[in-house]
């Protein structure tokens, strides 16, 4: 473990240490951030280290974000029953993805950890015990979900009909969490160790897999079967797992910072301890906001097929600009990982605060856009009226505070790459399980909003999130924290 105590004199690589290649062109620095090259970033100017990371990062989530706007548009030509699937099993797959993303919070603090230690045998060693937790966790959760799917459908508040439809669709999707798992898990590592263009690549390849074969299986095109909503699953999982294995074999050795080879994935017993330590209150962040979002689909659902449709419609498009936003908090986990490594605390924190300013800016434009727009926005997924009535109304009342979320998750994705991952956790109890749940419940049935209290409730947890972790942002506790 290193100290993370400051390095006498300035910070390394503020803007007063200007690096060589500080004067290039945006755009170079653009082309080089998609090369794939090799950079030391506790070294490089902080503009340059956060462009660097985030060009390959933002579009990685981007392609992301696309991917879940694309499948929702073709599985709405099936109806908003066929929607209502998609969001009940998804809110019920953000528990999986919960699991996933609280070990991968893990997988970055202590990859960059140990590659800002310049300890890239310890770092392939952490990440093959990631690897093995991965897939354990991964099939002892499809084993269970996949068989129980449709009771969870009927658990969820979902209809007959509904069960009936999406019973197929969420056991594929349940039992097959093993692909999604394995790549937030690995592109983890990746961003880690500052491999962000192998984690871009590894999410174009998935998922433009995904969007070709999608329709293909939904309507039956070509020589493939039609199996309606079903397909959609089928498409999901065959191009994630073709991007597993891309990840698998560069984490073996092919253009990897971190070359996994077959010793590394003897059982560590100081590692492993170190990976459930961090990543348990990750796990635990996670639920409790997923959780949350489940919670919130579950008083929807006592309003109709409509008001459900219309809330995952708009929810996909807010995550379509959400998604590339983690982009930019994920560099600047990166960057806070590596520095604090490095002994350069006060860089981390610089880091953070450039890559704040940016997110910023872009999602309250973009927040800006949806607020005017949101009835076009939707009738693209819809021509339902009632379903397209609570898809615009949800996407402008939830985009209204994107500035907000823009800063939020940036200060907690540095908690997180510093490792102190129990500080987010109390923050998403204390705004989503005792603020937006009750607060939705109460709009929604006790002030008699219907699903609009439920809309609202979602700005206001968030922007008393974001200012909260403002506050403990600045009080810098997580530079101290040890990986």
């Amino acid at each position: 473990m290193s100290s993370p105590t400051p390095a006498p004199g300035p910070a390394p690589g503020t803007e007063s240490a200007v690096h060589p290649h500080a004067s290039t062109s945006f755009w170079s620095d653009v082309a080089h951030a998609l090369k794939g090259e090799q950079h030391d970033y506790t070294k490089e100017s902080l503009n340059r280290a956060i462009l660097l990371l985030a060009v390959p990062m933002v579009l990685e989530m981007l392609m992301e974000s696309l991917f879940a706007v694309v499948d929702v548009f073709w599985v709405s030509r099936l109806g908003r029953d066929a929607v209502a699937v998609i969001g009940l099993t998804e809110s019920v797959m953000s528990l999986v993805y919960a699991v996933a993303i609280g070990i991968s919070f893990a997988a970055t603090a202590i990859v960059a950890r140990r590659i800002g230690e310049k300890d890239p045998e310890r770092a392939a060693r952490s990440a093959a015990q990631i690897v093995m937790l991965g897939v354990t966790i991964a099939a002892g959760l499809g084993v269970l979900l996949g068989w129980y799917a449709p009771d969870i459908l009927r658990l969820m508040g979902a209809s007959p009909a509904i069960v009936e439809l999406g019973s197929d669709f969420a056991r594929i999707m349940l039992g097959g969490n093993v692909t999604v798992f394995m790549i937030f898990l690995i592109n983890a590592i990746f961003r880690g160790a500052g491999d962000a263009v192998l984690a871009m690549r590894t999410l174009w390849l998935a998922n433009a897999f995904n969007i070709v074969l999608g329709p293909c299986f939904i309507f039956g095109w070509g020589p493939f079967p039609e199996m309606g909503v079903t397909g959609a699953a089928v498409a999901t999982n065959i191009g994630r797992g073709i991007g597993v294995l891309y990840q698998l074999w560069h984490l073996a050795g092919h253009n990897s910072r971190v070359r996994v080879r077959l010793h590394h994935y003897r059982p560590a017993i100081d590692e492993m301890r170190t990976i459930l330590t961090t990543s348990g209150n990750g796990i635990l962040q996670l639920l409790i906001s997923t959780t949350s979002w489940v919670g919130l689909f579950k008083i929807l659902s006592m309003f109709g097929s409509a008001a459900l449709a219309g809330y995952t419609i708009a929810i996909r498009i807010v995550v379509f600009a959400l998604m590339p936003a983690w982009g930019l908090a994920n560099a600047g986990a990166t960057l806070v990982g590596q520095n604090l490594g490095a002994n350069q605390p006060e860089r981390a924190e610089a880091a953070v605060r450039i890559a704040t300013r940016f997110n910023t800016i872009l999602l309250g434009i973009v927040g800006a856009v949806f607020v005017i727009f949101a009835h076009p926005l939707v009738s693209l997924f819809t021509s339902d009226q009632e379903t397209l009535t609570y898809g615009a109304r949800a996407l402008w009342i939830v985009s209204l505070a994107f500035p907000l979320y823009a800063a939020g998750m940036c200060f907690e994705a540095a908690f997180n790459g510093a490792g102190d991952t129990w500080t987010p956790t109390r923050l998403n109890f204390f705004c989503f399980w005792l603020g937006q749940v009750p607060l939705a419940w109460i709009l929604a049935h006790v002030a008699g909003l219907g699903p609009l209290g439920v809309f609202i409730s979602l700005p206001i947890s968030f922007t008393v999130l974001a200012l909260w972790s403002a506050v403990l942002f600045k009080r810098g506790k997580w530079k101290l924290q040890k990986v």
